[in-house]
């Protein structure tokens, strides 16, 4: 049954429908970035706040800046917008539910200033964003806002017809400023340190480039709430959309794929009002940085921990490197002894029952997560999942051989082929440059570990570092994973 407004009651009886009418619906939020995790995280939260009968007025206009987006967005309207949320877990209790939090989608190509004027809508008193790590261009060696790049250099010399975000941002912002408007709460979902943060610090340093009178007044009516935000959601793959037609009679053509377990901890600053988020699951708190730590340093290192090993042994799902009983070893260890000695305590969280439960959702077999998801944009993830864990333990003198064997194994893997022969492409925005890094293995740690961007200053000047990633990589080229990770867990 093809998915959309007219077919909604001829589905199955197991898929769970909106319970509420989606014309009574209004747009308040817009969301730049529209992929899988914004409609498993924040647009199912939206639509399980509209089921209770609330929120009605908090519906989503998504935003897609990149070309690609166009296949999405052309997916989503023959929809009617809606689109399936499939739950995929080894257990039983997993959902099949159809979604319509999300009520339409601009496309920036579509015409530049349509979607300004859409962000400069009083209606819209959000405007959130997932646009990867890499999405803010903030220079991770020093912290500072990019403003040599082209494509920001582009907004700032035509501010009316803008490609980035901070462009489209600052363009509504100041017609909101001009007009009167209430600016909105801009709100990351992004997976990266204190998001709110840099949110802020890019958008501030790009206004004041454009305009500092502009620049001051976002400062002082903008907010920009830090947040924790998980869940695992693969890509979308045929199967996965062969799959729901064959056992829920759903035709889909985006739907989205995710583990049971969700989690959302947002910190409670708003300047125009926000949805009663808390009445579904979401924790509102005054500081999300605890929970930020816990979950970066041990969920998000440990899939870079286990990712580039299992990719070099020839898996290409996280669920085949749990059935290796080697990687749950060194992913327990690594998180044990490596990680939960610098996290503080976490209200409401007991981090041994926290990290067993990584454990079980990275085993979840139904899901299928490629490894080739958790391994992409590695320049990006390792300065903010792996780095911080690294400088600290060789700040305290701790040992650091099971932490440079996930840097050595992501040195390999930038060769792009695997330790069965087999070759594959490197899903990076910078793969090129870190490729050339590692083209000399007798240079590969003078040249790789000396990017301040990725790794900063404290990993080159460590001896006791340095020593250990050599090791690292020379039983990797000469004994493979297996024998390697032997010898690191004796």
């Amino acid at each position: 049954m093809k998915l959309n407004k007219q077919n909604l009651n001829r589905l199955a009886p197991e898929v769970v429908l909106p319970a509420y009418t989606l014309s009574d619906t209004r747009q308040g939020i817009a969301h730049i970035g529209v992929g899988g995790f914004h409609r498993a995280h924040q647009a199912y939260y939206t639509d399980a706040l509209m089921n209770l009968g609330e929120g009605l007025d908090w519906a989503i206009c998504g935003v897609g800046l990149r070309t690609e987006d166009r296949r999405a967005r052309d997916d989503l309207k023959e929809q009617d917008c809606l689109f399936t949320l499939f739950e995929l877990g080894d257990t039983d209790g997993t959902e099949v539910r159809v979604i319509g939090a999300i009520r339409d989608m601009l496309l920036a190509e579509d015409g530049a200033q349509a979607l300004i004027d859409k962000l400069a809508d009083p209606q819209i008193r959000i405007v959130s964003l997932t646009i990867t790590e890499g999405g803010y261009c903030i220079d991770d060696s020093n912290g500072e806002f990019m403003a040599h790049l082209p494509q920001i250099q582009h907004d700032l010399a035509n501010p009316d017809t803008p490609n980035t975000v901070f462009g489209f941002l600052c363009a509504a912002l100041a017609k909101r400023r001009a007009a009167g408007t209430p600016a909105f709460t801009l709100m990351s979902c992004d997976n990266l340190p204190h998001n709110g943060a840099v949110t802020r610090k890019a958008l501030l340093a790009f206004a004041a480039l454009r305009d500092v009178q502009l620049r001051d007044w976002i400062e002082r009516n903008v907010s920009f709430p830090n947040a924790m935000v998980d869940r695992i959601t693969p890509m979308t793959s045929t199967e996965h959309r062969l799959q729901l037609a064959d056992k829920h009679g759903v035709d889909d053509a985006w739907p989205v794929v995710c583990e049971p377990f969700v989690q959302w901890v947002l910190e409670d600053k708003f300047v125009n009002g926000r949805p009663d988020w808390e009445k579904v699951g979401v924790q509102f708190t005054d500081d999300v940085t605890p929970y930020e730590e816990m979950k970066i340093k041990l969920l998000n290192g440990s899939h870079l921990a286990l990712t580039y090993l299992g990719f070099l042994k020839g898996y290409r799902f996280v669920h085949e490197t749990m059935d290796d009983p080697l990687f749950v070893r060194f992913m327990r260890d690594y998180m044990d002894l490596d990680v939960t000695p610098q996290l503080s305590a976490v209200p409401g969280i007991d981090l041994t029952e926290y990290k067993n439960t990584l454990v079980a959702r990275f085993s979840n077999r139904a899901i299928a997560d490629q490894l080739e998801r958790v391994c992409s944009d590695g320049s990006s993830k390792f300065p903010k999942f792996t780095v911080p864990t690294i400088n600290r333990l060789i700040a305290d003198g701790r040992e650091t051989k099971r932490a440079a064997l996930v840097v050595a194994a992501w040195a390999l893997y930038l060769k792009g082929v695997d330790e069965n022969g087999e070759t594959y492409s490197i899903p990076d925005p910078r793969a090129a440059f870190c490729q050339a890094l590692v083209a000399d293995d007798a240079l590969i740690t003078q040249r790789l570990l000396a990017v301040e961007e990725i790794f900063g200053t404290a990993i080159p000047h460590s001896a006791e570092f340095v020593a250990a990633f050599e090791w690292c990589c020379n039983s990797l080229r000469e004994v493979g994973v297996t024998r390697t990770l032997q010898r690191v867990l004796i």
